[in-house]
Formats: structure tokens, C-alpha cells, sequence
């Protein structure tokens, strides 16, 4: 009974996550077009490679082949290697993945190969938390099924970008990670890990953070040979993808053919000269920017904050080792989108830099979610609501050409969030108010912090919870 109510619960949550991707196809990512910004590289990578099998988009691009899906001028992304090639700045891995459904069916089935795939993260997603975490099936299925169907996991599971493979790319790691490692599982989160920056290179910290989790688990258990091996196999790949960087984009990473850093060198993509001070901002305002922000999008982001300390200093036993492949790499991606990247204000869908650990952050608030009692259930279930709303307001005016993806998403016509803009910050113009809200919203930070690891000090061993326990009365 207990199988089938959990495969009932990811299958649920697929089906929801999939339909609200699949909604978001009919809403342009610009003006321009219904794939904009960086999408149109991976559309034309992936025709290169069904057309002419290798990445040269030079002939794409002299074709206007983009024209199916951008109407405007595209802009000037690629720098000309010898002999006229033109590599797209963008790791190939997610073109790849693309190439067959772009061959056969054009944008529209590359952006719905990639709302199936968001589906199958929430499945996974799912079957983590029961599984692994011990959350009750219902709460599992139905805060994945609302995380699914809110921003911007909704957003990103039909956009061009690889956030979304590169979640689930990381969500089987660590569901691998969780369980015996055994030599086969051993093997795929070998792969798992070497597709992250096959992906994007930004991935590469968060893949070495559960990487490094999973090699001391190895020799705490004194398996050092196979740790050895593990290790040996990952430095190899590593390797690999640096040789065939050097070959074909003529740097160490795919941004040496970029336009924008022909001048300044393809490591300044993290800036020329980064302030790191002014970036330590980022910690709150990935979370509550007025528009850049996770929780005014979907307030139900707010609960990981609590959720990632209560798991961090829980005495339960069984979850020593989960909850380090859980929170690493989750602390790994916050930091990345705190320091490393350029901005966080950028010509996207709000929290891009952070989809990647998202899942991980939803498996602590299952957890801890699990853990409460049916009335804070409930209210966590409003919470997550409030973000299913949030998406279809964007739904309606983005169907309309009122707003898109990337350009006035900001003037939606959603009441509830407009009337709650204005106790957020605007980490973009810091003006008038700016830091009495940042420093409220800090010290809420920090509250909620310290509750989440109260919370859990005299609560009970997994074991003696109800696992039936529901989301309803």
C-alpha cells in the first residue's frame, strides 16, 4: 500500500510540474520571440549538431535560422575562430540533450523535452524525501506538486537553459549518495557528477562539494582503495573536459569564444574586478529581492531557511550522512550564486543562479515540513499556494503579450503580489528604505535560523513519526 501510495505521489507531482511547464511554452521569453537571450545558442547548437553533427554554428547563424523562434536582430554572442567556425559560449552537454527533439519537431519540442524532464525531477524529488528522509508520502507529493507548479521552477522547466537538467542531474547524485554505495552506484554518480559541467561550468563547485561529501563517507568507512578509485575516475574526467575545451573553444572553458570577454579574458565572466563584500548582499536577496527574489514569487521558499538549520543540528542518527549530501551542496550553489556570478539581476527569470540546489533545498522543507503538526502544515500549504497563484497570473498576462519571461514580468496584474512588493528590498537601486528593510529581512533571516534548530531538539527519532501523516485535517 504504502509503494503504491508513493508512486501515486510522483506521479502526481510529475503530472503538475509537466502541465505548468508545458503552459508556460505559449508565453514569449522576450518581445522578440519566444526564445531570447542565451536560448537561441542552444537551439542553433542543437540544429548544428542534428544537421551537420558538430558545434559550428557559423552557418546557423549566417542562415538566420533563429527566425522560428526570434523575431528581432540576434545578438552578437560568438567570437570567429579560424577558418570562419563560430562556437556558441555555452557548454554543450544541454545541446545534446536537445538535438533530436529540435531535428524533429523544432523549439516547441526541445522546450516540452525539457518539461518532461522537470517532471522527472519531481518524481525524483519525491521519492527522495520518502525514501531518504522519512517525510510522509502526502506532504512529499503535494509540496512537490506545488513547488512544481510555482516559480520558477515552472518557469525554468520550459526555458532553454540547462538549470533544470542540471537539477536532476544533481538530484540523482545525492539520491545515489544517500544509499549504499555500492560499485554500480558508485559508477552513475561518477556520470552524474562529470554531466554537471557538461552542463555549465558554473556547475563544477556544486558537483565538487557532493563529490568531496561522498569520498570522505568512503573513507570514514574504510573504503580508501574505492575512494581512491572514485577519485582517480572523476580527476580523469575532469581532464577530459579540459583537453576538449582547449581543442575546440581554445581556452579552458567554453567563455574563451565569448563576444562579451574577447578583451578582458574568459575568467572575467565572474567580473573584471568582482566586489565581494558588495556581493555578500546576495545571501538574503536571492531570497527576497523585490522581483530577483525566490520568496516573493513563492513564499513557501522561506521554510528552507528554518528547514536547512533544523536538519544541520538534528540528533537523529539515520540522517548523518543524508543530510551532509543534502546540505554541501546546497550551502556550495548559495555560495556560487552569492560570490561568484556576475549578477543575479540579469536578463532572466528571477533565481537562475540558485534552480540548480533548489531540489535539495525542498527536501530539507519536506523533512522538516514532515515534522510539524497538521495545523503548520496547513499553513505551509498557503504558503506554497500563494505561488501556484503567482504563476497563473504571469500565465494570463504572458498568453496576452501584456509581460514575458524576461521583460515586465515585474507589472503582472497579480494583486497579492503587487500589494507585497513594497516590504521586500530593491537590491537594484538601494534607494530610500533600502536598509531598514535588508537589515529587518537579515535579522529574519537569522530568527528563523535559530527557530529551525530549536525546532527539532526535542522533537522524536523519524522512526516514531506518523509517516500517514497528511497535509489535511
Amino acid at each position: 500500500m504504502t509503494d503504491r501510495r508513493l508512486r501515486i505521489a510522483m506521479a502526481g507531482a510529475a503530472l503538475a510540474t509537466l502541465l505548468a511547464a508545458l503552459l508556460g511554452i505559449g508565453v514569449r521569453a522576450t518581445y522578440g520571440g519566444h526564445a531570447a537571450v542565451d536560448e537561441p545558442q542552444y537551439l542553433l547548437t542543437a540544429i548544428s549538431l542534428w544537421e551537420d553533427h558538430d558545434l559550428d554554428v557559423a552557418d546557423e547563424l549566417a542562415d538566420e535560422r533563429y527566425r522560428d523562434f526570434f523575431d528581432a536582430e540576434l545578438p552578437v554572442q560568438t567570437s570567429e575562430l579560424d577558418e570562419g567556425r563560430q562556437l556558441s559560449p555555452h557548454d554543450p552537454l544541454l545541446a545534446v540533450l536537445l538535438a533530436l527533439p529540435m531535428g524533429l519537431t523544432g523549439w516547441v519540442g526541445a522546450k516540452v523535452m525539457i518539461a518532461v524532464l522537470a517532471g522527472v525531477t519531481s518524481a525524483l524529488l519525491v521519492w527522495l524525501a520518502v525514501r531518504r528522509f522519512d517525510t510522509p508520502v502526502v506532504v512529499a507529493g503535494v509540496g512537490v506538486a506545488v513547488l512544481g507548479a510555482s516559480p520558477p521552477i515552472a518557469v525554468y522547466g520550459q526555458q532553454v537553459y540547462p538549470e533544470v537538467v542540471a537539477a536532476l542531474a544533481l538530484l540523482t547524485g545525492v539520491a545515489l549518495a544517500t544509499g549504499r554505495l555500492r560499485r554500480t552506484a558508485l559508477v552513475w554518480l561518477a556520470l552524474s557528477l562529470t554531466a554537471l559541467p557538461w552542463l555549465g561550468v558554473k556547475y563544477l563547485p556544486v558537483a565538487a562539494a557532493l563529490a568531496a561529501v561522498v569520498l570522505v563517507r568512503l573513507v570514514r568507512e574504510g573504503r580508501r582503495r574505492t575512494a581512491g578509485g572514485l577519485a582517480v575516475g572523476l580527476a580523469g574526467s575532469g581532464v577530459i573536459y579540459l583537453l576538449v575545451h582547449r581543442l575546440l573553444w581554445g581556452g579552458w572553458t567554453v567563455y574563451a569564444t565569448g563576444d562579451h570577454f574577447e578583451q578582458t579574458g574568459e575568467f572575467s565572466v565572474v567580473g573584471a574586478e568582482p566586489d565581494y563584500i558588495g556581493r555578500s548582499l546576495r545571501l538574503v536577496a536571492l531570497l527576497v529581492d523585490r522581483a530577483y527574489g525566490l520568496v516573493p514569487w513563492q513564499p513557501a521558499w522561506l521554510l528552507t531557511v528554518p528547514a536547512v538549520a533544523a536538519l544541520l543540528v538534528a540528533g537523529t542518527s539515520g540522517l548523518r550522512h543524508c543530510r551532509a549530501v543534502v546540505a554541501v551542496p546546497l550551502l556550495a550553489g548559495w555560495a556560487v550564486a552569492t560570490w561568484m556570478a556576475l549578477t543575479m539581476h540579469g536578463y532572466w527569470w528571477p533565481g537562475r543562479q540558485v534552480v540548480v540546489v533548489l531540489p535539495l533545498a525542498a527536501v530539507a522543507a519536506l523533512w522538516w515540513i514532515g515534522r510539524m503538526p497538521p495545523r503548520a502544515q496547513r499553513l505551509a500549504l498557503a504558503l506554497g499556494a500563494a505561488g501556484v497563484i503567482h504563476l497563473g497570473a504571469l500565465l494570463l498576462d504572458g498568453w496576452t503579450r501584456q509581460i514575458t519571461w524576461v521583460v515586465g514580468f515585474e507589472g503582472v496584474d497579480d494583486p497579492v503580489y503587487q500589494a507585497l512588493r513594497p516590504i521586500f528590498p530593491d537590491y537594484r537601486a538601494q534607494g530610500p528604505g533600502f536598509w531598514p528593510l535588508h537589515i529587518g529581512w537579515m535579522a529574519a533571516v537569522i530568527v528563523l535560523l535559530v527557530l529551525g534548530a530549536r525546532s527539532v531538539r526535542s522533537q522524536h527519532e523519524p522512526g516514531e513519526i506518523d509517516r500517514e501523516r497528511t497535509l489535511v485535517p
